[in-house]
């Protein structure tokens, strides 16, 4: 028995959609003005949906149950996975007191806020989403910020932002090897199209990350650092993308913005030390400035070693061959009961009729989540903790997350039953609706999968062959319409309600899923609108970067 999801229940799509965004405006709208708790929100936002589904899009209730468990399964496992493993290296590297031999290792390449801003949320922020993804480094990026002395709030949110320009090629650039597989569009085309709409805003993120803390003037102060991070960085995304693939062109571009930057500061430095207001009432960053002795070369590398060693086994833990090895010794897959090709997504959305799967993965031995937790076993052994006060760390870690996991579990209910039931589907054919506009709408479609789905791969899959067919009914090079999916997509990354959550937890709970939605919503839009220009351009004037 085959339910066939339906597009257009109201017999218009446009009202359709409008009915069909209410989950999200409720679960946002929660967030943002009524300062609603994230879990709370969370399970509003889902009731809201399932309401919708049944009663709207005439959705069974046990499909709807279903999709919803298997969302909150998938947000447990392995997303939630991934945020608890990250949090507790961060706890291992502050039990130990070696934390703050990193702030003043860091604070000796550069005091300077701004540009310890650039170093690690945007350079470290993108060598970790290109090894592993799904908010590992927001995860990561954030708590170090408030190792660093950071305010929660400005924390998540310039985690956030600096985690946009390496998105579409994260966790070894999964998200387009997605799309290809979604559409059928050629690997090699898929790439080197992003990699010909990203880089600008790769130049432009530093800036913009940099003048979203310090305003612009402050900005205008360290424009080398900007343009030097950017433009390496950038250079690096087009070069890769289009002369090797979508694999590591994150970790390269994130390798040579990090070496960039250090040998700038070698000859060029900000004629002021931007510092917050708070840094005067603490301890100097610079230890030297207080009359104590400057770590040792040894004290400095023991101090890295828990972050040496999870970029080490991160970027393990994403070699294909790899993981091909442990999910051969681990893996478990089984189909989700009552879900599993039990739904049909219909034309115009697929060519023909196909069933949607809904098979659970528990590759408990290969996931990203599994490299984080060995690394943190690794780094508190190496840094001379007993067994028995790990073990009693990663509880109180565990306590500390337990309602943001509960807050995972329920977006990603959410968002599974709306992609299961069709409402994604429906304001993604809003969007294709718009005619000679949807080039300039294209990127606005992948960033609302993201925002609806937490994923630019997952945002791939929803929507990249809807990309495909809607270029091909206007007479649009197809693949420059589902790459604009990938790149708009990385803008809804900030707003996305699994990475709101997961810069919540970084933050240890001192900013809430609220303020942070409300700090980086308008960022989010404005750079996917730019995005959608970009694309606009690019279809109809300068139609020779199209590969």
């Amino acid at each position: 028995m085959h339910w066939s999801q339906t597009y257009a229940p109201l017999g218009h799509i446009f009202s359709s959609a409008l009915v069909a965004a209410i989950p999200i405006v409720v679960l946002l709208g929660l967030l943002a003005f009524m300062h609603v708790r994230a879990h709370f929100a969370a399970l509003a936002g889902l009731f809201s949906a399932l309401v919708i589904a049944v009663f709207v899009f005439g959705m069974p209730p046990a499909l709807a149950g279903a999709a919803s468990i298997y969302g909150a399964g998938f947000g447990l496992f392995p997303i939630g996975w991934i945020v608890l493993n990250a949090i507790f290296i961060y706890d291992i590297s502050v039990k130990t007191g070696h934390f703050e031999t990193v702030k003043h290792s860091i604070a000796g390449l550069a005091a300077d806020r701004r540009l310890q801003l650039l170093l690690i949320a945007f350079s470290f922020g993108a060598f970790i989403e290109g090894a592993a993804g799904f908010g590992t480094p927001v995860a990561i990026s954030g708590a170090m910020l408030i190792g660093l002395g950071f305010r929660p709030l400005q924390a998540a949110g310039l985690a956030l932002i600096g985690n946009t320009a390496p998105v579409a090629f994260g966790a070894l650039g999964t998200p387009i090897i997605t799309l290809n597989a979604v559409t059928g569009l050629p690997l090699d085309q898929l790439s080197a199209m992003v990699g010909r709409q990203l880089p600008f805003f790769s130049v432009i993120v530093p800036f913009w990350l940099v003048a979203a803390m310090a305003g612009w003037r402050g900005m205008r102060e360290v424009w080398p650092a900007c343009l030097t991070v950017g433009i390496s960085f950038a250079t690096t995304q087009f070069l890769v993308s289009n002369y090797h693939g979508p694999w590591v062109v994150d970790i390269a571009g994130a390798l040579v913005s990090m070496a960039a930057q250090v040998i700038l500061l070698r000859f060029w430095r900000p004629r002021t030390v931007w510092r917050f207001p708070h840094d005067a009432d603490g301890e100097p960053l610079d230890q030297r400035s207080a009359g104590t002795p400057a770590p040792s070369g040894r004290d400095v590398l023991l101090a890295w070693s828990p972050w040496i060693l999870l970029s080490i086994f991160v970027f393990a833990w994403g070699i294909p061959q790899y993981k091909k090895v442990l999910d051969g010794l681990s893996v478990v897959k089984f189909a989700v009961p009552y879900l599993d090709g039990a739904i049909l997504r219909v034309p115009p959305v697929v060519p023909v009729p196909e069933p949607e799967r809904a098979l659970f993965t528990f590759n408990w031995l290969s996931a990203t989540g599994t490299g984080l937790f060995v690394a943190g076993l690794f780094s508190g052994l190496f840094l001379r903790l007993r067994p028995l006060e790990l073990l009693a760390l990663y509880g109180r870690t565990l306590w500390r997350v337990r309602l943001s996991l509960l807050t995972i579990a329920a977006m990603l209910a959410l968002g599974f039953t709306t992609r299961y039931s069709g409402l994604d589907t429906t304001m993604g054919l809003a969007f294709a609706a718009t005619g000679v506009l949807f080039p300039f709408f294209s990127p606005l479609l992948g960033w609302l999968g993201v925002a609806l789905t937490g994923s630019d791969t997952s945002s791939n899959v929803l929507f990249g062959n809807l990309q495909k067919v809607s270029a091909e009914q206007l007479g649009i090079p197809p693949v420059l319409t589902a790459a604009a999916n990938a790149s708009g997509g990385v803008m809804g990354k900030m707003i996305d309600a699994q990475s709101i959550v997961v810069a919540s937890v970084a933050t240890g709970g001192g900013a809430s899923a609220g303020d942070i939605l409300r700090y980086v919503f308008l960022h989010s839009l404005v750079l996917a609108i730019l995005v959608g220009v970009l694309v606009l351009l690019q279809a109809y004037v300068f139609t020779g970067m199209i590969p």
